[in-house]
């Protein structure tokens, strides 16, 4: 189904290279959150994301970089769109600012709304965040939505 979706992409688009395929958040914890993640994505007005350094650290995962492409799946697996990332930042948890939580585009979009939902979802996975936990951020353009009929 993924490697479908990228090849109706090429052929709509003309874009191709390398690109993975992954969900926001935690699907197999939070499929839910996972799709409703993507679907920001896609009707917008999700275009950036922000992770633990340590998490890529740990995982031995390299970090995004301008240009990636990535297919974003739903909770469930399915693909919902493809993303180009733009822009790359290491940033503490205490120096995010108000564009950032904007450009994110999660719940009431203000940095003390993204504070607490970054706080509460990485608890989920057992960390603990502070002022001085380095964060990955990232920005990235829609590329190719998926049909809403589909």
């Amino acid at each position: 189904m993924v490697e479908e979706f990228w090849r109706e992409f090429v052929e709509a688009t003309g874009i191709d290279g390398r690109h993975e395929a992954w969900a926001f958040g935690d699907p197999s914890a939070l499929p839910d959150l996972s799709t409703e993640l993507a679907l920001l994505v896609r009707n917008g007005p999700k275009r950036a994301t922000a992770g633990l350094l340590s998490d890529y650290e740990r995982e031995g995962e390299p970090l995004p970089q301008p240009g990636d492409l990535s297919i974003i799946l739903d909770g469930h697996g399915s693909p919902v769109c493809v993303i180009r990332t733009t822009e790359v930042d290491i940033r503490p948890f205490g120096g995010m600012d108000e564009a950032f939580a904007w450009d994110e585009g999660e719940g009431d979009r203000t940095l003390e709304g993204w504070r607490r939902a970054h706080e509460w979802f990485f608890a989920q996975g057992g960390a603990t965040i502070g002022d001085d936990t380095l964060m990955v951020l990232e920005r990235f353009e829609l590329l190719w939505p998926m049909p809403e009929s589909a």
